[in-house]
């Protein structure tokens, strides 16, 4: 059984350091994402797998102002 906590934190960790591997922000960290565009996701339906999953997480960390949490996960 896996650990829930250890789980989320390496969610958060992917979202600081995996690439968004198509469209218009391909190439970009998945934390670097503007708003309006996981807003868009939001509207139209994520993605399937990790990768849809992420943007949801992100998109709720965006929209509930939570990007901050991420900022210690950041390599320098």
């Amino acid at each position: 059984m896996t650990d829930p906590v250890v789980e989320n934190v390496e969610q958060l960790q992917r979202l600081v350091t995996l690439k968004m591997p198509y469209g218009k922000y391909k190439g970009r960290v998945l934390a670097d994402l503007p708003g309006h565009y996981l807003g868009w996701f939001a509207r139209e339906g994520f993605p399937r797998g990790e990768l849809g999953s992420l943007l949801a997480l992100m998109y709720e960390l965006d929209h509930n102002d939570l990007r901050h949490l991420l900022q210690p996960l950041r390599k320098p």
